[in-house]
């Protein structure tokens, strides 16, 4: 298991919070019948980054989720914009980890077969340093 995801995962979920404040859950599981919008704290890839000397590191690649019925593409887009402001080189605190760099990789956005819903995709390259 890796040594840093888990507490990236909860610096991202703190700073998310923060960002978004109590009108858009920011959930890790969506519970049946989840009211619209709301933001999941998605997959990740941890990848070993070779330092120099005893260090260890690991670059992990994140995605965040929105997931909205808004009538358009404006409530997607907005929020996607608001979590790349609160991430994007924020220097968030990694409990046992030294955040190195939290950069923006890409955005996408799609509308679900449903017709109805828009699901944003966003995704960041964290590099973390064990502390």
């Amino acid at each position: 298991m890796s040594a840093a995801s888990w507490p990236l995962q909860k610096a991202l979920f703190a700073a998310l919070k923060a960002a978004l404040g109590d009108a858009v859950p920011v959930l890790d599981d969506v519970p049946q019948g989840q009211a619209f919008p709301y933001v999941v704290i998605g997959e990740d890839t941890v990848t070993d980054w070779p330092m120099l000397g005893d260090d260890e590191a690991e670059e992990i690649d994140t995605v965040i989720h929105v997931w909205s019925r808004y009538a358009g593409k404006r409530e997607t887009k907005e929020l996607m914009g608001t979590i790349k402001a609160a991430l994007h080189q924020q220097p968030l605190p990694v409990d046992g980890q030294q955040l190195v760099t939290l950069r923006f990789a890409f955005e996408a956005l799609f509308i679900e077969p449903d017709g109805l819903t828009r699901h944003g995709v966003i995704r960041f390259r964290a590099l973390l340093q064990s502390a």
